[in-house]
């Protein structure tokens, strides 16, 4: 059997619940959306064609992404220097980026963007589905039983001041918008098992959707919004200049939910933290590096303090997030029917049996 027919048979093996789980999610959460979206009389949209470029941006960086892929690979299997013989690149670009492998992880980002664009119709509808409802009160009084009667926020603020770590927590709350996309990128890529990026980004796809369900069941606007002097010292930030874009947005939306760009103001639950959380106990779950694993737990323990520290969370929304990007693991497994810890042996055997054939191979 060729290469190639080899690599179309390990696309193709993973199983059409794999496949199709990512695509299904988006589908329901579109039906969904579409419903919610009617009752209210708004259209259901990309606003601003926002999904759209994310999925043509993102595809180009996964095609550079695949060229890196191959040419790393092409080198390896030269033994040589950069950059790799066309031939060599070739070989490997044909073994490796079959068709069948290029349409399942195609499918993959498509119906995670698909999923995006439905949940921000679900969550632009939230003021509208549910008006006059808001929670902010009850979080932030749960919030201080936890803490012993004290706010987090300012509590925060005394710790670490309202300098430099206002800076650097905002760039990494903004840094999600490409956090998020690179860990789905690199694992439909680089990973030599398709199951493990297919079960990967179905929960992410899964968060979507239940996180726009925790709206609905506990509407707030988060500490920012309900408590703006908690917040009144920090120096300004690319945080506390969104904050104020979305502001502008949520008061236009409401006058007119039709025409204009939908509001994105939610706090409960925190899908910052349900995704940050999902990906890296994904990435223990399948037996990622060491060093990969590390810095994911620093990125989802910055992230928690920073949704805090900036005023988009409650401590209890943080709470939600953990228990939320749980359900999208366990639901990830269940629809995809991917077993993480299996592919971890998977991947174990693989990597074993290629340092068997290079010990082999070596003179």
């Amino acid at each position: 059997m060729s290469t190639v027919a080899r690599a179309d048979r390990g696309a193709r093996s993973v199983g059409w619940r794999a496949i199709a789980a990512g695509p299904a999610v988006a589908l329901v959460t579109v039906v969904v959306a579409l419903i919610t979206t009617g009752d209210v009389d708004v259209p259901f949209r990309d606003p601003d064609h926002v999904a759209a470029t994310y999925f043509v941006l993102v595809g180009l960086g996964v095609a550079l992404l695949v060229s890196l892929d191959v040419a790393l690979r092409a080198m390896r299997e030269e033994g040589a220097g950069f950059p790799p013989s066309r031939a060599a690149m070739g070989r490997v670009r044909r073994a490796r980026w079959t068709p069948a492998r290029a349409v399942v992880a195609g499918s993959a980002l498509l119906g995670f963007y698909v999923t995006y664009m439905a949940y921000r119709n679900l969550k632009a509808v939230v003021p509208l589905v549910r008006p006059d409802v808001l929670f902010d009160g009850q979080l932030a009084d749960w919030d201080r039983a936890l803490l012993g009667g004290h706010d987090p926020a300012p509590l925060l603020h005394s710790l670490l001041g309202t300098g430099v770590a206002t800076q650097v927590l905002s760039t990494f709350y903004v840094a999600f918008i490409l956090f998020l996309p690179l860990t789905i990128g690199v694992t439909l890529v680089f990973s030599r098992d398709l199951r493990a990026p297919l079960y990967y980004t179905t929960a992410q796809s899964i968060n979507w959707l239940i996180g726009a369900g925790s709206y609905f069941l506990w509407p707030a606007l988060g500490p920012a919004y309900a408590e703006p002097s908690q917040f009144a010292g920090l120096p300004h930030s690319e945080v506390t200049h969104l904050q104020g874009v979305l502001l502008d947005q949520r008061i236009a939306f409401l006058h007119d939910p039709a025409g204009a760009t939908p509001q994105a103001i939610a706090a409960f639950a925190s899908l910052h933290i349900s995704m940050s959380f999902t990906a890296a106990v994904a990435a223990q779950l399948l037996g990622l590096g060491k060093r990969l694993k590390i810095a994911l737990w620093v990125w989802f323990a910055v992230t928690m303090i920073g949704t805090i520290y900036l005023g988009w969370h409650y401590v209890v929304d943080n709470i939600a997030g953990v228990i939320l990007g749980t359900i999208a693991l366990i639901l990830a497994g269940v629809i995809s029917g991917i077993d993480p810890r299996a592919s971890r042996e998977r991947s174990r055997t693989s990597r074993s049996v290629v340092r068997a054939r290079v010990v082999r191979d070596t003179p």
